[in-house]
């Protein structure tokens, strides 16, 4: 936890501007928005430790914003901080175990997509509403870049970005008429293989002696959590979608 607080402040706030630019005229619009804070777990799916979809592990926490554009879908961004560990004493692979590899890394992400729900969610029925719904848009983070030194201790190698496709999928319920909450499981297939160490990013002389594991298939990390949200703006009207 300490390692990622240590990391938060050289997230590029360049990107938070442009996000908060791109949903600034969204709340100038007499709509419903919904505002709150996400708190889950995370693991990692690569070349280093266990192989398990989903074995949440380790500390994500950070907010999100909704624009409810109809009962059925909301554009949705997240700026989401978190950490991904390996350790390959954990794994059921015997060739691993004996490997003796592990690492840690921290994130800092920044997601913008669409939310489906499976059937309409409307807030203000004066009943109970509750959905399962659907996740997916782009994601940007940053991560530190890892290698293999040749004493085979994985180690920072500086800080990089890269993007990520979203694929979550949720439970969402109303508490009252101004909050909801929701847990979700999402998984982010990513564009690189370096969370762990195994691709290095930057080439050297003897880059193949740092290289190990499969370096044909990217990373993913999977974020599973509980979000709670504050719903605000007039009473919409949907009768034009």
């Amino acid at each position: 936890m300490q390692s990622l607080l240590l990391y938060l402040p050289t997230f590029n706030f360049m990107k938070l501007v442009i996000f908060l630019a791109l949903f600034t005229p969204f709340l100038m619009q007499s709509q419903t928005y919904e505002v709150g804070g996400y708190l889950g777990m995370a693991n990692y799916i690569g070349d280093v430790g266990k192989t398990t979809y989903i074995s949440p592990k380790t500390p994500v926490f950070g907010g999100l914003f909704k624009w409810n554009r109809s009962p059925r879908h909301s554009f949705r961004g997240t700026i989401l901080f978190g950490q991904i560990k390996g350790d390959d004493n954990d794994a059921n692979d015997a060739r691993r175990k004996e490997r003796g590899y592990k690492f840690e890394n921290s994130l800092v992400e920044l997601s913008v997509g669409l939310e489906y729900t499976f059937w309409d969610f409307n807030m203000y029925s004066g009943k109970p509403a509750h959905t399962p719904y659907l996740f997916t848009g782009l994601t940007y983070f940053n991560y530190n870049s890892l290698v293999k030194r040749s004493d085979n201790i994985i180690v920072e190698d500086g800080k990089t970005g890269s993007i990520a496709i979203p694929m979550i999928i949720g439970y969402k319920a109303t508490l009252g008429t101004k909050f909801v909450i929701a847990a979700e499981i999402g998984a982010r297939y990513t564009f690189t293989d370096n969370l762990d160490g195994s691709n290095p990013n930057k080439v050297r002389e003897n880059q193949d002696n740092l290289s190990f594991g499969n370096i044909n298939n990217n990373d993913w990390y999977v974020f599973s959590g509980i979000t709670l949200s504050y719903t605000f703006g007039r009473k919409p009207c949907y009768c034009n979608f």
